[in-house]
């Protein structure tokens, strides 16, 4: 069983347009299905220089594309998107934090967030707090087996193997694309819970020109 979605109202979110145009030819498009492993290729060594050295590139920028109504994607998948019985919530793992854009957000819900990006210069330029800043390989986290409450990809790489190894038996794995289909690094929700081992249910919706999903591994009645 790969996994369900159900999928709740779309809501508008005025003045929300993508801030850039991704398509199935972008070279982060690419590496997201690699990553995922949905594409030839898979994640390597060289596969995570190439996109640290990227993002390193892009980080004296990445402030212009920050804004209310993508803040506004994150909220909605966390307002609508989490169970209401994630009881004993503790650790959430932020990955491709950049600069800290969206942290803030996920400690409103978790008392401990890991923000872990595989670019320095995104990392040099976050603020101390409130996250736990942390370079790291997403493919490799330094992080003990079932430790994360909640694994949160905003605009990142999904690797799935991972994301279920450090994963707590009733975490959750949040997915947001602030731009949609537009987003460079963009998987369809059902792409999401299938390249994840085993079975995983949740809900899916849209916002603005956002998407977002929350799962959690198929628990039996």
């Amino acid at each position: 069983m790969a996994g369900s979605l159900t999928k709740l109202p779309p809501i508008d979110i005025a003045g929300h347009e993508p801030t850039t145009r991704g398509n199935l030819e972008h070279p982060m498009r690419i590496m997201t299905r690699r990553a995922a492993g949905l594409h030839p290729g898979g994640w390597d060594d060289a596969a995570r220089a190439e996109v640290a050295v990227f993002f390193d590139g892009l980080a004296p920028e990445w402030h212009f594309r920050t804004s209310p109504q993508r803040q506004a994607v994150v909220t909605d998948a966390l307002t609508r998107g989490l169970p209401r019985d994630l009881g004993g919530a503790d650790v959430c793992v932020e990955l491709g934090s950049g600069i800290g854009a969206y942290t803030p957000q996920l400690a409103e819900h978790w008392p401990r967030v890991l923000a872990v990006d595989v670019a320095l210069e995104m990392l040099r330029l976050a603020p101390a707090g409130p996250g736990h800043r942390l370079l790291a390989d997403g493919a490799h986290l330094p992080l003990a087996d079932g430790g994360a409450s909640a694994v949160v990809l905003v605009n990142c790489f999904l690797f799935p193997h991972e994301v279920d190894r450090v994963l707590a038996p009733d975490g959750v794995l949040v997915w947001v694309n602030s731009s949609g289909e537009d987003t460079p690094i963009h998987l369809p929700p059902e792409d999401v819970v299938a390249a994840m081992p085993g079975g995983w249910t949740g809900v899916q919706s849209t916002a603005g020109t956002g998407i977002w999903s929350v799962v959690r591994r198929h628990r039996n009645p």
